[in-house]
Order: C-alpha cells, then sequence, then structure tokens
C-alpha cells in the first residue's frame, strides 16, 4: 500500500466503508433467497438406456439385442464404458462419460445411434434414453390410505387431482404415481360359446374397434356458418359394448353379449404399494435440477393443506419421505457451526487483547465476509447446500486469523507510535505485504482443485470456490475496513492499553531462552520432530481409508428379494411380516414399501422391491438399522436383504454407478462357467473380516413355461407361428382393442378368457385356435409346454460377458479390507484359467479420487512455494517456510487416526488446505524477520525477536481457528458429518503449527542462512 493509496483511503473512507455495507447487506438479502438443496446442481457423466423387446428369454435378449445395441452405443462420442444387463424381454444399459461431457448433449447422441440400428432389432422393440443427475430420486413422496376407498378411487384422486396440483409447484419437474388400480372395461369371453357360433377371438376384437369410431366425415356450408361434420359412434358404458354386433346373417344378429360377459375391472399389474403396512398410492415428487428443495417442500404442503377440504373425509395424505428435513437439519447445524465459530473466534480475541472495541471489530467483519461471500454465490447462481455451507463453516477460522494479525499490527504499531490516522494507515502499509502474501499462499492452493474431475470435483469444487472466494473477500476488508473502522473506533486509551499480562511476558522469556538454545545447538530439535514424524507415520498406517463421509440421515432404503419365481401374493404374506417388524420397532416413524418397483420409479420383479424406512432421530441409526436387519434374517426365512444404504448415499452410489464399496467384476468368455463361480467368489471373499451383505450378483428370474411350436404340424393345419403367438397373447394376457372416453379418464377394452380357461398347463394346452380355413385346433396338437427353471439375467461389460460380486464394509477401512479380498482372489485354484477380475465399485472410485488429489496436493504445494519465492526471492526462505506444512501433514494422519475417521476425499482436503494454513502463519513469522532486519537489528537477535512479536498473534490465530472449526469437528447436528475429518484434519494441523513455525522455520532458516547470520 503506497502512500498515495493510503490518502486515497482517508479520502475515500465513506465510499468504502459503505461499498463494504451495501455488500454485507447485500448478502444478507441474497442469503435470503438464495436456493437451497443437499447437494450442488452437478451433471453426472452417465446415461441409463431401457430397451424393451417382448417377453423373449434372456440369452436371446443378449443376442438379438443388447449386442447390436452395445456395439452401435460403442461409437457415441467420449462414452468411457457400457455396462448392460440382459433379463426376460428388456434390457438395461448403463453408459459412462468422461467427467465434464455435456450429458445433454451426449444423450441425444444415444437416441440417434439406437434410432439407426433399432431396424436391426425385432419388431416392436421400444427404448428409452434417460441421463442420470441428482433429481433421480424424489424429494418429497406422500402416501394416500382410505379405510373405505378403493384402489381405482385413491388412484384417480392421485393422478387427476393431486398431480395436476404439485406439478404446478415452482420448481417440480415431475409427480410419479404409484400404486393403485386404473379402470378398463373386461371383456371375459366363452371359447366354447364362440366356437359353437363359428367365430374367434380376432372377430370379436375386430368388432369391437370397428364399432367405436370417432372420425370426422366433411364439412358442411349452411346459412352463412361452416360445420364439421363428425361419424361418432363411439360407447357410452357397459351397454353399449354389450351390444356390439359380432356377425349378421340369415340366423339373425349376433351380439358381444352373447359370448362374453362385459364387466368394469381393473388392469393387471403385477407390483404392490404399501406405507405404514396399509395399501397405498404413493406419490412421488422430483424437481428441477438446481431447484430450491425446501421451498419445494414447503409450497406442496401448503397446497396440500389448502385442498384438503376437497378430499373425501377419510382420505389420509402422509408425508412418507421429505428431503427438505435433512436438508434443514444440515443447514442448520452448519449454520449453528459459524455462528459459535464466530463467537469462540471473538473471544479469544477479547481474552488476549481485553479490548472490547476490538472484539467488535471483529464481530463485524466476520459476518460481513460471509454475507458478501453468499452475495458472489448468488450471483454465480449457486445453492446453499452442504458443500457451499460448510466451506463458509471451515473458511470462519482463516477469515479471522486475518482480522486478527491486522488488529493486533495496528495495535501494537499504535503503542509503540502513538494512536493516530497516519500511524494506523502506515502500519497497514507496512502489513500489506505479509497479509497479501498469507493470503495468496491459503488461496492458490484452490486453484489446482478446479481442474480435479470425478465425483471429488463435481462434490469439492462449490466447497473450494466458497473457501477461496471468502478469502479473497476476507483480504480486502482486513486490507482496506479493517484499518478505517479501527481509525473510526479505537482512541489513544486502546492503544495505551498493556496488550499481554505477566503470563504473556513469562511465555516470552521462555521462548527466547528455548530459542537460543536451539541456535546454538540445532540437532535438539529432533528431541520434537522424531515423536511427531513417529506418531505421524503411524497413523498413516494406521488411519482406515474410506471414499466420503457418512451422514446420519434419519431414514435408510431397505432392497429386498424374495425366492426366483415368487408369486407376488406370495412375497406380500412375505413382505407383511417386515412391516410388523418396523412396526413394533420402537425407534420407527414410518416408512413405504414397493413389490415390482422401485424408490427411483424403475420396474423390477415381483419378487423384488425397496422399503423406505424413516427414523424418528438419527441419533444412533447404524445400531437400530442392524437390530431391524438381524430381526428380518431371524424371523422371516426367504427374505433376503440385499442393501440397506441411505437415501443420499444410495442415489450418489447410482449417480456415479458404484453404489456398494466393493465391486469385483469377473470376467470370461464362458457365461456358464461365470455362473458357476461367481457364488464360489462370494463365499471366499464372505470370509473376510468387516465384509457384509454379500451378494453373488447373480440375478435369478422366475420360471417360465416354454411354448414350443411345431412349424410342420402347424403349417399342416393352417396356421403360422406368428399367428399362434398372436391368439395366445389374447388368450393369456388379454388384448387392449380400443378406449372409452369416460369423463378425465380413457379406459381400455380388453378382450380375455376367463381365468378358469387359463390356470393350469392343461387348460393352457385344450386352447382352441383358429386356423387360416377357419377350423379350430387345440393348441396341444401343434405345440408343446415346456417348464423352464429361472434363469439369471445376462451381465456384460465393455461387450464383455461379466459377473459382479459385491459387498459392503463395515467397522474397516477399504484400503485393508480390499487388500485382504485381493489376497483371496489371488488363492490358486479359486479362479481358473481364463477367468480375471477388475475392482470397482466406490473403491475404485476412492483410488481415482486418492490419485486427483494426491496431483493436487503436489501441484498446491509447488505453487505455494512458487509464491512465496515471488514474496521474497529467495529459495532458502522459501525452503524453511515449507518445511512446516509439509511436517504438519503427518499430525493431520495421526489426528484422523486417533479421532475415529478415515481417510477420505473431506479428509484429504483438510490436509491440502494445511499447506496453506500453516505456510500463512509462517509468511506473518518471515515478513515480521524482515521488517527487524530492515530497521537494523542483528540476524541472531531479529530471528529470536521475530519469534516474540508473532508469539501472541500466532497463539490466537491458531486458537481461534481450531476453536471456530471445534463444532464441526465434533459433528454437532445433523449435517456437520460431511465436513467433520476436514475440521479434523485441520485442527491436527493447527496443533503443531505454533511449534513449527516458532521454533523449527527459525531454527531450519538460521541453519540455511548461515552467510546472512555472520
Amino acid at each position: 500500500m503506497s502512500g498515495g493509496l493510503a490518502a486515497w483511503l482517508q479520502r475515500h473512507r465513506r465510499s468504502i466503508l459503505f461499498l463494504m455495507s451495501v455488500l454485507a447487506a447485500g448478502g444478507l438479502l441474497a442469503a435470503l433467497n438464495m436456493p437451497v438443496s443437499l447437494f450442488p446442481a452437478i451433471q453426472f457423466p452417465r446415461v441409463r438406456v431401457s430397451i424393451d423387446a417382448g417377453d423373449r428369454p434372456a440369452q436371446q435378449m443378449a443376442i438379438e439385442v443388447t449386442r447390436p445395441v452395445e456395439q452401435a452405443l460403442r461409437g457415441v462420442p467420449n462414452v468411457q464404458a457400457i455396462a448392460s444387463t440382459s433379463s426376460r424381454g428388456s434390457t438395461d444399459i448403463d453408459l459412462r462419460f468422461a467427467w465434464g461431457t455435456d450429458i445433454i448433449q451426449s444423450a441425444l447422441q444415444v437416441e440417434a445411434a439406437l434410432n439407426q440400428v433399432l431396424p436391426q432389432l425385432p419388431a416392436g422393440t421400444r427404448f428409452n434414453v434417460r441421463p442420470m443427475d441428482p433429481t433421480k430420486f424424489p424429494v418429497v413422496a406422500y402416501s394416500l390410505t382410505s379405510p373405505t376407498a378403493t384402489p381405482v378411487q385413491l388412484h384417480a384422486i392421485a393422478e387427476y387431482q393431486l398431480l395436476p396440483l404439485i406439478s404446478s409447484i415452482h420448481g417440480v419437474r415431475a409427480v410419479q404415481v404409484q400404486g393403485g388400480e386404473t379402470p378398463e372395461y373386461r371383456v371375459t369371453v366363452d371359447p366354447a360359446r364362440l366356437a359353437a357360433l363359428g367365430l374367434s377371438l380376432q372377430n370379436v376384437e375386430a368388432a369391437l374397434s370397428a364399432a367405436n369410431v370417432v372420425q370426422a366425415v366433411g364439412r358442411l356450408q349452411r346459412q352463412g356458418r361452416l360445420y364439421l361434420l363428425l361419424s361418432d359412434t363411439r360407447f357410452s358404458g357397459l351397454d353399449a359394448i354389450r351390444h356390439s354386433v359380432l356377425r349378421t346373417g340369415s340366423d339373425g344378429v349376433v351380439e358381444l353379449d352373447d359370448v362374453a360377459t362385459v364387466s368394469l375391472a381393473t388392469v393387471p399389474r403385477w407390483q404392490s404399494e404399501t406405507a405404514d403396512g396399509k395399501p397405498a398410492v404413493l406419490i412421488n415428487v422430483y424437481q428441477q435440477l438446481g431447484g430450491n428443495t425446501v421451498a419445494i417442500s414447503r409450497d406442496i404442503a401448503a397446497a396440500l393443506a389448502a385442498f384438503r377440504d376437497k378430499l373425501p373425509a377419510d382420505v389420509r395424505i402422509h408425508q412418507w419421505y421429505d428431503q427438505s428435513g435433512l436438508i434443514t437439519a444440515s443447514a442448520g447445524s452448519v449454520r449453528d457451526a459459524i455462528i459459535l465459530g464466530v463467537l469462540f473466534a471473538t473471544a479469544v480475541l477479547f481474552l488476549f487483547l481485553r479490548n472490547w472495541k476490538l472484539t467488535l471489530i471483529a464481530a463485524l467483519v466476520v459476518p460481513a465476509v460471509l454475507a458478501a461471500t453468499s452475495l458472489l454465490l448468488y450471483a454465480l447462481g449457486m445453492s446453499f447446500n452442504i458443500m457451499t455451507l460448510g466451506g463458509m463453516a471451515a473458511a470462519v477460522g482463516l477469515i479471522i486469523d486475518d482480522v486478527i494479525v491486522m488488529l493486533e499490527h495496528l495495535v501494537r504499531r499504535g503503542a509503540q507510535r502513538g494512536h493516530g490516522t497516519q500511524t494506523l494507515l502506515a502500519a497497514a502499509r507496512e502489513f500489506t505485504q505479509p497479509l497479501a502474501g498469507s493470503s495468496t499462499a491459503t488461496v492458490i492452493i484452490f486453484v489446482p482443485l478446479a481442474f480435479l474431475g470425478g465425483v471429488t470435483g463435481a462434490f469439492f469444487k462449490a466447497l473450494s470456490l466458497t473457501m477461496g472466494a471468502s478469502l479473497v473477500i476476507s483480504f480486502f476488508f482486513a486490507w482496506l475496513a479493517l484499518p478505517l473502522l479501527a481509525d473510526h473506533l479505537l482512541g489513544a486509551k486502546d492503544a495505551a492499553i498493556e496488550h499481554g499480562g505477566r503470563l504473556t511476558h513469562a511465555v516470552q522469556g521462555w521462548y527466547r531462552r528455548l530459542m537460543t538454545r536451539l541456535l546454538a545447538r540445532p540437532a535438539l530439535l529432533l528431541l520434537g520432530l522424531a515423536p511427531l514424524l513417529a506418531l505421524g507415520t503411524l497413523g498413516y498406517f494406521k488411519v482406515p481409508t474410506g471414499f466420503m463421509p457418512e451422514m446420519q440421515e434419519g431414514g435408510f432404503v431397505l432392497d429386498y428379494r424374495t425366492r426366483p419365481g415368487t408369486s407376488l401374493r406370495e412375497s406380500d404374506r412375505l413382505i407383511a411380516q417386515v412391516e410388523h417388524i418396523l412396526a413394533s420397532t420402537p425407534g420407527v416413524d414410518t416408512w413405504s414399501r414397493r413389490t415390482g418397483a422401485q424408490l427411483g420409479g424403475g420396474i423390477t420383479e415381483a419378487n423384488e422391491g425397496d422399503f423406505f424406512v424413516r427414523l424418528k432421530s438419527p441419533a444412533g441409526q447404524a445400531a437400530l438399522m442392524q437390530r431391524i436387519v438381524a430381526r428380518i434374517q431371524q424371523q422371516v426365512p426367504g427374505f433376503e436383504i440385499l442393501d440397506t444404504p441411505q437415501p443420499m448415499q444410495d442415489l450418489i452410489g447410482d449417480l456415479t454407478g458404484s453404489p456398494r464399496p466393493v465391486v469385483i467384476r469377473l470376467f470370461g468368455d464362458d457365461w456358464s462357467q461365470l455362473v458357476t463361480l461367481a457364488p464360489k467368489v462370494a463365499a471366499a471373499v464372505g470370509k473376510v473380516r468387516g465384509l457384509t451383505e454379500v451378494q453373488d450378483g447373480l440375478n435369478i428370474a422366475g420360471d417360465a413355461v416354454e411354448i414350443k411350436v411345431d412349424r410342420i404340424k402347424a403349417a399342416l393345419e393352417g396356421i403360422t407361428p406368428a399367428a399362434v403367438t398372436r391368439q395366445l397373447d389374447t388368450y393369456l394376457s388379454g388384448t387392449v382393442t380400443t378406449h372409452v372416453l369416460q369423463g378425465q379418464q380413457v379406459l381400455g377394452v380388453r378382450v380375455w378368457v376367463a381365468p378358469r380357461d387359463r390356470d393350469s398347463l392343461r387348460r393352457i394346452e385344450a386352447l382352441r385356435l383358429r386356423a387360416v380355413d377357419g377350423h379350430l385346433l387345440p393348441l396341444a396338437r401343434i405345440a408343446t409346454l415346456k417348464l423352464i427353471t429361472g434363469q439369471p439375467q445376462i451381465t456384460r461389460y465393455d461387450l464383455k460377458p461379466m459377473v459382479a460380486v459385491s459387498a459392503r464394509i463395515e467397522g474397516r477401512g477399504f484400503g485393508n479390507a480390499l487388500a485382504d479380498v485381493k489376497r483371496v482372489l489371488a488363492r490358486p485354484g479359486l479362479l481358473p484359467r481364463g477367468v480375471y477380475y477388475t475392482l470397482g465399485g466406490l473403491y475404485q472410485q476412492q483410488q481415482i479420487a486418492f490419485r486427483g488429489l494426491a496431483m493436487v496436493f503436489g501441484a498446491a504445494t509447488a505453487l505455494v512455494f512458487l509464491a512465496l519465492l515471488f514474496l521474497y526471492e529467495r529459495f532458502r526462505v522459501a525452503l524453511a517456510i515449507m518445511a512446516a506444512p509439509l511436517l504438519a501433514a503427518s499430525a493431520v494422519f495421526f489426528g484422523l487416526w486417533i479421532s475415529g475417521q478415515t481417510l477420505n476425499i473431506t479428509a484429504l482436503m483438510g490436509l491440502t488446505m494445511i499447506l496453506g494454513i500453516v505456510t500463512e502463519v509462517g509468511v506473518f513469522y518471515f515478513s515480521e524477520l524482515q521488517l527487524l532486519r530492515g530497521e537494523g537489528m542483528a540476524f541472531g537477535e531479529a530471528i529470536i525477536q521475530a519469534g516474540v512479536n508473532r508469539l501472541r498473534p500466532i497463539a490466537m490465530t491458531t486458537l481461534a481457528a481450531a476453536l471456530a472449526l471445534l463444532p464441526l469437528a465434533l459433528g454437532i447436528g445433523q449435517g456437520s458429518a460431511m465436513q467433520q475429518p476436514l475440521a479434523i484434519a485441520i485442527i491436527a494441523g493447527l496443533a503443531v503449527q505454533m511449534p513449527l513455525v516458532l521454533l523449527l522455520v527459525p531454527v531450519l532458516y538460521a541453519l540455511l542462512a548461515r552467510r546472512e547470520a555472520r
């Protein structure tokens, strides 16, 4: 800060302070209007393709559909991996792209590739392309139950009243209705009566379709007006359908009523939904990407409350999931951490300086910096989420650092040179270089994070941007506003106060004596460094590794499966026992259940599904989940628990394509060999300590009855295999031939036969088919029926057959558990020749993240070193200062280990930040040394006096920063778990910051600068 700039500041002090006030006020206003969500708006580089091709066997699907589609999609730009699952009649293909890919553009390219290959696929093949993003799961969900209303009525209420109401809420992307029944007209044909009249099911279908028509047939101009002429023969109800004419002739008119029973029924479905054990209709609400989850939930609740009196009195609307509850709890916890951090830091300032005016300045500046940061985030279109709020909470200690060192320097110079405006501005001017250098050293470590990809970059860029922005804003507030505020609020009496009591002077005296001995015998430093390095090494090898911290969300998803081929009714019977267990568990608040469907909206087999269980409190969630799982496993045989993730954990896993920590991909050319091998591998790795919920990756479809048509016999009878298939489809599944408009609903008219005519293999064999010449023949004459036991779904990865054995990890770190898994897989004889494996899952994501963060750490170290060189232009200075943060890193590993944390990506962020934080304090020390040397003080005396002068401010900043992070480190509140490892890592580094900067740096510099010392 030059003298001219100081004069400019003095002239424009009012405008500068007013600008700072406007930024703070604008930030408060922006904070009130900023969207609130759980995670930052992230585009995950993943596209899912769902293909439906009828009811073909899995092997046929893999050959006729999956392989050609995989080969076509492999050519889409930026595709890095393709995984597929082929089952009866359907294929799911998972495309993973490079991070940073425009996923919307990629989805369009995927659709174009599918349209090109579609003509080569079986007729009637349909596909759906869906980019993956955090809006995949609902943010709010309700259930509708009633003791008197029918499932049809509940579904109609949800579909035609509540869905339009909720869809109109700002920020809602889609509303999905699950459960209930959809009405349709059922035409139940009597095959015997139909045959007696010489008619076929095709005659019935054709007659119904031709009788229900509305079509414009022309226009009429009459008396100056133009009329549209409509031919309307639409059905008006049951009677109209019953009296449809099938045939006329000499023997009279044959109506539908003569050969069939017409009734109002419901669409056949193989799914079941309940809420708290009662049949229910579930309403899932999905938000737009970047939407305000809290506002959406609030507005939906208000809309439903206003609409409540329009619904039947006994219809109960119950909310069983609300993501905004976790968001508000998380935001509240982090907000409380910020408030406590500010209070702790200002208390430290008052304790050391014993001046309420100085404390008031700090109490004003820190919130103002956070408010201005909120304004910047709002301008960038960001939201309040656990990453941005966590960044603010973690930045409080660093912001207070700038405030403390600047205030302490201003007050000390005022005491030495006399209080006055010129004295304060001169003090600010001489402190510009240290403040700028220290801020640069801290901010610069966030630069490499801008280039970090993968899940780590996606989540932590928001945190890095928040912290970096807050530190830049903090620098300008400390540089410009603090001297002006100090000049305005402080007086001569404040400068005359003795800053430091008997304890301070005693510590300074002890420090002088210790430094004198260390400078004389530098080898004594090893007495402190050796234990530090030993504990750091111990912590490095002992601390378990993980991926992301686990949040206690207050609820969990329970994915389940009953035995292959289990009917929906039998699955419901087993699941009723599980619901009884949930109802009798005191900690369970509410739950919803899906069978044949998933929480994310997907469709599954009738023996699969999931629960969402909401707990009364997140406290003790892990233990409660274990008790529930243990009771289910003991009391409900035949009910298999596949997974028990928490919602956001499940969401992140699904979005990254790696939902489980351990995924062993087994590859081989022989699919049957892989099917035999997978259970053996699962059993072997299941013995590894810490591995739970081990799955062999084989999903067995239910049993099937194969109807094998003899083409020669069919040809002799004058009927084609395609005609056989069409007629059987009508017999066994029914055919919707036409639709009837009834109010807001469109009801299908399904032609079918009675269940008694198709409820056994013998009766199916007796079904009568009509040949081209009109004669009837039983199915058994041209076809054989064969019972086929369930076949596994066929999975492939990058065009190769693959089975994925997977597991969760409890009580151990990723690294140690996977090391044991690798040893098991390396045992001779476990994997036969021609079979190999790769590791995927969250462990693979962890390894990618760790490699990226290691590069970030290296780049940050180089950038900080470069900043020190630029600041001082001496290698020995940069080397001496850099030694402190690098050695402080060893304390981080020990701190994580003794606190029971894992070395995860959040902890590694804290490790990287320690580089800048400790370097910042080192810059403050060396800049004081420069000032003393510039005043003519001898080298030996200056190197000790610089430590004496900086002892109190460094102690203040260290203690204030640690206390500011303490609420996060203690994990107070529901949302602090994500930043807890980061806070613990920083506090561990701060614990050794003072001795490293005040003892190691001076002694090391003295050794490197012996010529200067002489």
